[in-house]
């Protein structure tokens, strides 16, 4: 009997034994997988950080998955086009991160050259496409909210006795003119829907503007200048940073009629810009989600998902949307973290903002609400512009 207890006592022991070391190597093992570090890299394009909306946006997406998945963020911002490539280069070249992120459409062949180059390292490319199988691309539909917004400008117009309402674009582009293209359309069914309304058919004009730029602000206010100098309203701003010489000029032609509110009003894009100029000077902003495709490449990229291929995005899964409340909630960080407002100044805009949007009938906003869900539900379709010939087209269609 005591020859069987020592053994039994020797056979726990060992197993005792055996469990600890078990579970200290599995210890050491979680710890590993726990201290594993996982990077994000984003690059912007010429316009950079401080635009306060795409780039931004680009970035807003990717710090958000830096916090929830515990991963490094590092963001490349090019002094010319000529550091594309470069940029994208040195950062693949490190084999360290989980995905670089490419924001834009200029940066498509430097993405397309490196993705080649480094066939092993995820690229996520935002508003174009490359046919590589480590490349994921996210488009949108910007056509859908250009004309929503559109709609929207219009009816504003008319019922404030414009004569025109504008659109300040960047470089000439497919992806600014699938912006163009919506804004056109949605401007002649607002007309119609006024019409069908009130009983009296608007004479509403558009004035539209390419820049050639993406980055020079001075030449986003002398073209909104032009254009409010012509009867225009709202000025949409579809030039990324340009968008703050546009309200710029906006708010120097409200001091010239001792005003403080719109009209006239810029319209804000990419990133909800409500929260400039006080709350009241940016009547709706086109909302593209940017933030959200580089979230997603960076989450499918972390959990091992990530594949190559097109993701579209449009007003059915909120990748593009009219700028709401809530939006306005959201996106007064960005004012806070780009110094535009102050903690102290954030109620006026809230309330600012209401009032503002009251005093727009709110048979307009019902109008583009009416678009909006029209749009979704494929009632009414955009024409998607990819070339020349097809803006060409739309233009004569919607004058």
């Amino acid at each position: 009997m005591y020859k069987i207890t020592k053994t039994l006592k020797r056979v726990f022991i060992f197993s005792l034994i055996v469990g600890i070391v078990g579970f200290a190597f599995a210890v050491v093992g979680n710890m590993d997988v726990a201290a594993e570090e996982h990077k994000i890299a984003v690059v912007t394009d010429v316009g950079g950080r401080g635009d306060l909306s795409f780039n931004d946006m680009g970035f807003k997406g990717a710090d958000e998955a830096a916090v929830d998945f515990n991963a490094e963020l590092q963001v490349a911002q090019p002094a010319s086009e000529a550091d594309y490539l470069p940029n994208l280069r040195t950062l693949a070249r490190t084999g360290q991160y989980d995905v670089i992120i490419a924001v834009g459409f200029l940066l498509t062949d430097a993405v397309k050259q490196a993705a080649t180059e480094f066939p092993d390292q995820s690229f996520a490319l935002i508003d174009a496409v490359v046919d590589e199988p480590n490349v994921l691309n996210f488009t949108f539909k910007e056509q859908q909210v250009s004309a929503v917004v559109g709609s929207l400008a219009a009816m504003t117009a008319a019922h404030y006795g414009y004569d025109n309402v504008g659109i300040v674009l960047g470089i000439e582009i497919p992806v600014l003119w699938k912006f163009e293209a919506g804004y056109r359309l949605g401007i002649q069914w607002g007309l119609d829907y006024y019409e069908k309304v009130t009983g009296e058919r608007p004479d509403v004009g558009l004035l539209w503007t390419y820049t050639g730029t993406f980055s020079d602000v001075a030449k986003g206010k002398t073209a909104a200048q032009a254009q409010l100098a012509q009867g225009a309203g709202l000025v949409y701003n579809v030039a990324g940073p340009l968008g703050l010489g546009i309200l710029e000029a906006v708010k120097e032609d409200l001091d010239k009629q001792g005003k403080e509110a719109g009209p006239p009003f810029m319209i804000g894009v990419d990133a909800n810009q409500d929260y400039l100029g006080n709350g009241n000077k940016v009547l709706v902003s086109g909302m593209k989600r940017v933030d959200r495709a580089s979230y997603l490449a960076a989450k499918l990229a972390i959990n091992g998902n990530f594949e190559g291929g097109t993701m579209t995005l449009g007003l059915s899964d909120q990748g593009v949307s009219m700028s709401r409340f809530n939006d306005l909630i959201d996106f007064i960080q960005f004012g806070l973290q780009g110094e535009q407002i102050k903690e102290e100044e954030i109620d006026q805009i809230k309330a600012n903002w209401l009032k503002m949007r009251e005093d727009v009938p709110q048979f307009i906003w019902t109008g583009a609400n009416e678009l909006e869900n029209a749009l979704v539900s494929g009632k009414i379709t955009v024409p998607v512009t990819t070339t020349d010939k097809e803006i060409k087209k739309v233009r004569k269609e919607y004058p």
